[in-house]
């Protein structure tokens, strides 16, 4: 049996003629399969952890990266489950490293194809991440777009975007990796099992999804006259040639930021609650996957 989970919000007006294909391809193939939609927040996550509780092994998110990252956290038994995806959102940032392809395409890797070892991020308290898990000035622009209570999400970034690089001063931390400790005064610190993040920003183009490792990347806050500059880099995909950024692979890592502060986890916001201690979990969930 085939459990679709749906995002409504991350179809965006094209959820009739999109289920139509998707139901359609479906019964082509003579598949069995169950719908469940959930538009309010944490509706997702009930549906994957009351399914995987039950018993049902094949779990398909059908929305973007927060989709997907809110039924990885809430599946009862990762190593139980073979989890599938159909990018439907406005941010497909790890399908991308998944070599799964956008809309009803997808479906040809679940229909045809095997699930595969894929990992993961434990980050703690209950917290998954399927891509990315950091702290910065992104987690200071998610904070400020949530404030907004007008316009609509590329507006609320691009002006939540301005305020932060007019605000945002750095976040001073402790990093431990690879039994190896150092202080930053950092623009943005994370670890990431995925390829690129933010829509599309190539931030970690030689990451593997498979290896049992992560990238682990702390930029380091330049000068205020520089960080347009940086930030642009950054979004270019070329930021990690510079002096300020620092990266390497490993399993485990710690961060320790001065003060209370919000991490994120593949654009949901968590509280830190003293050290974000993340590690890459390998073996433990198989994907359907490119």
């Amino acid at each position: 049996m085939l459990n679709f989970i749906v995002n409504p919000n991350a179809l965006k007006g094209k959820q009739d003629k999109f289920l139509k294909k998707l139901e359609a391809r479906l019964k082509e193939e003579g598949a069995e399969y169950r719908l469940f939609f959930s538009e309010k927040k944490g509706g997702i996550g009930k549906y994957a952890r009351s399914l995987t509780e039950a018993g049902q092994k094949k779990i398909i998110a059908v929305g973007g990266d927060g989709t997907l990252n809110e039924v990885l956290a809430n599946l009862h038994d990762p190593s139980q489950v073979e989890l599938g995806l159909i990018p439907a959102g406005t941010g497909n940032d790890f399908a991308v490293a998944a070599k799964i392809p956008n809309g009803i395409a997808a479906l040809d890797l679940i229909l045809k194809g095997e699930a595969i070892e894929t990992d993961y991020i434990e980050c703690g308290n209950g917290v998954r991440s399927m891509n990315i898990a950091g702290l910065g000035m992104d987690v200071d622009i998610l904070q400020r777009c949530a404030a907004k209570k007008r316009g609509g999400n590329k507006s609320k970034y691009f002006h939540s975007l301005l305020s932060s690089l007019a605000h945002y001063r750095g976040l001073k931390m402790q990093v431990t990796a690879n039994g190896e400790t150092k202080e930053y005064d950092a623009f943005i610190a994370f670890v990431s099992n995925g390829t690129q993040f933010g829509g599309g920003i190539p931030i970690c183009p030689d990451a593997k999804i498979d290896d049992g490792l992560f990238n682990l990347v702390v930029i380091e806050c330049p000068k205020r006259s520089k960080i347009l500059f940086e930030l642009i880099r950054l979004m270019r995909g070329k930021i990690l040639t510079r002096p300020i950024s620092h990266q390497l692979l490993c399993k485990e890592a710690k961060i320790v930021p001065v003060g209370e502060q919000l991490f994120e986890s593949d654009g949901e916001l968590f509280p830190v609650q003293g050290a974000l201690e993340a590690k890459i979990v390998s073996g433990k969930l198989k994907m359907y996957r490119g």
